[in-house]
């Protein structure tokens, strides 16, 4: 099945309210540029130097998302560019996003990523964090960051239940931090095995890799 026939089946599953990021890391540009040619204009990436290489050779009027864990020393790389930082997982690296931006007049949008999985490796704040976070009187000294909404990743099982459950927890966190926070708009959860079920419990924001592009070598 090709790329632009994947891409057309899943934007007729996923509504119109929900955005759908293309998760294209480790993927060739020509398959980028198939995705491209197919409307597809938000791509994901999770490493800052390969995205960064894409978006040299890639046409302009693309949004580049970074989803991976971000190293603060290498936000500089993507400051000029990047559209949307999925994973902000401390304020450290709020501030380091915030002095980057600055230096190219920019605004970035981000999300705080939460930890709604029962896996130890996955990065984010819980909900007692975010909300202490977003307290903070530096917090609203950042000028040159607009905080988006929230991202999460449901366990890695195949148990819908407890991702059912998991992408649950996630959305009250977004309601309860939306009272502090009215602005805040996306709910970044649901990848290519669980999408449909993240829609179901009010993702407004899809990240889909192999669903489109195929299996990942």
């Amino acid at each position: 099945m090709s790329i632009q026939k994947n891409l057309n089946s899943i934007k007729n599953a996923v509504p119109e309210h929900v955005t759908l990021v293309a998760v294209s890391k480790t993927k060739p540009l020509n398959d980028l540029q198939e995705a491209y040619d197919a409307g597809q204009r938000i791509f994901g990436e999770n490493k800052i130097q390969e995205m960064t290489q894409k978006w040299q050779k890639m046409p302009k009027d693309i949004q580049w998302h970074m989803i991976g864990h971000v190293q603060r020393n290498k936000v500089k790389y993507m400051a000029e560019y990047v559209s949307l930082i999925h994973g902000v997982d401390s304020f450290k690296l709020l501030r380091e996003i915030n002095k980057q931006a600055k230096k190219y007049d920019r605004t970035i949008s981000c999300l705080l990523q939460v930890h709604i999985a029962e896996e130890d490796s996955k990065f984010g704040f819980n909900e007692a964090e975010l909300l202490e976070l977003v307290g903070q009187g530096e917090f609203t000294l950042l000028e040159n960051i607009h905080i988006k909404g929230l991202m999460g990743m449901a366990t890695f099982t195949d148990d819908m239940v407890q991702v059912r459950r998991e992408f649950n927890g996630l959305k009250r966190s977004f309601d309860i931090l939306k009272k502090s926070l009215p602005e805040i708009n996306t709910l970044s959860m649901g990848m290519s095995g669980d999408y449909k079920i993240a829609i179901q419990e009010g993702s407004t924001m899809v990240r889909i890799g192999s669903s489109i592009f195929g299996v990942r070598n």
